[in-house]
């Protein structure tokens, strides 16, 4: 969503969790493939691939005490009309597919999805 990043990262630098890396790319269809591909057998891998490769995006990795649980209480609802009022999807996500942010969802999932994006040198803090 145009004009949703710098209230994302505001968002997340008030909750405590400090941005370490992040860059603005434009996903191939492959890439968006290989980084969902345990969705692969989902109904809606296709259209969510080609969503995250129609535009640019941003990737960010977070730092912070129990940074996994405290972004997923940020995001809110996979489902904004189903989100808190006060979190990221309900404020910018447009319906379940086109939620605005994607956040692992274990410690052991992050470590992977950093890994996907950037090699280890790039991180700092």
């Amino acid at each position: 969503k145009k004009d949703a990043i710098g209230d994302i990262i505001n968002r997340y630098e008030k909750a405590g969790l400090k941005p370490v890396a992040m860059r603005l790319m434009h996903l191939s269809k492959a890439t968006a493939q290989g980084f969902y591909a345990v969705h692969k057998a989902r109904p809606f891998f296709d259209s969510l691939c080609t969503f995250m490769s129609s535009g640019p995006c941003v990737v960010l990795v977070l730092q912070g005490d129990n940074a996994v649980k405290k972004n997923r209480e940020l995001m809110g609802a996979t489902d904004p009309a189903k989100a808190e009022q006060g979190t990221i999807r309900a404020a910018h996500g447009a319906n379940i597919e086109f939620n605005a942010v994607h956040g692992s969802d274990a410690p052991e999932t992050a470590k992977f999805e950093i890994g996907y994006f950037f090699p280890e040198m790039e991180l700092v803090g």
